[in-house]
């Protein structure tokens, strides 16, 4: 495969997203909405903004919930709060609704975001998802702290896939068939020192770092998270990024 990198609005003459060359991104979701959208005939796969809150609370390990940054800004308790998709504010633990950026690009009172309670997570791995089973993962955090390490041959290997199948067989929780999904493990004083897995978050393939991940697997999923808008199957053209609104 040709790779080109975005320097120049030259990098894209020549490519097509159709034909026999097919065309895909890997990159952030500002620099697509205003120098690629419309320009080569993708489709970007996401998550729904709502899944996360949806999910049984089995799954979650705390309470989550999808409002407004309007709503959000009433809050007078420390929450931790991010956008579902976008990064248009730091994802963080906010003294309460009051801190969180009322101004900014892509920013307003209607503006998603996920709000929920603060817990601590131990461990945190992040699993590239193609068709409903995981292909490849990698540890890339330790009580918050950065640390990749392989999937493969993890001590919690068996515990992080079972916890995954569970998630992943769960019906009326539909994802995009190419999707990474992060999930934790969940120590907390306040449960006695019992250990929960739980949903972190799930992400755009194409906007996810591979930390320690197969290179192989990262790729068969980007590839098929964001490519030709004509090959996305009928199963997931519920799941494609919005037309933006500047190009």
């Amino acid at each position: 495969m040709e790779v080109r990198s975005l320097d120049s609005a030259s990098a894209l003459t020549g490519l097509s997203g159709s034909g026999d060359r097919p065309v895909h991104w890997y990159g952030g979701p500002l620099a697509y909405d205003h120098r690629i959208a419309g320009a080569l005939g993708l489709g970007l796969l996401e998550p729904s903004d709502g899944w996360l809150a949806a999910l049984p609370e089995e799954f979650k390990g705390r309470h989550v919930e999808l409002t407004t940054l309007a709503e959000a800004w009433q809050f007078r308790r420390p929450v931790f709060a991010k956008p579902p998709s976008a990064k248009s504010f730091p994802a963080a633990v906010y003294a309460d609704g009051s801190r969180l950026p009322r101004t900014g690009e892509d920013v307003g009172p209607d503006t998603p975001v996920l709000v929920s309670d603060i817990v601590t997570f131990a461990l945190e791995y992040r699993l590239f998802v193609l068709d409903g089973r995981v292909v490849t993962g990698s540890r890339y955090a330790v009580y918050g702290r950065l640390d990749p390490a392989p999937l493969d041959g993890d001590e919690r290997e068996p515990e992080v896939l079972r916890f995954a199948d569970r998630l992943l067989t769960t019906e009326g929780h539909s994802l995009p068939s190419a999707v990474t999904v992060d999930v934790g493990l969940v120590q907390d004083p306040d449960r006695d020192g019992r250990e929960q897995w739980a949903v972190v978050e799930a992400n755009m393939p194409w906007f996810s770092h591979s930390y320690a991940a197969r290179a192989a697997g990262v790729l068969d999923v980007v590839l098929r998270a964001a490519g030709p808008r004509g090959r996305v199957g009928r199963g997931d053209e519920g799941f494609l990024r919005a037309t933006p609104r500047v190009q």
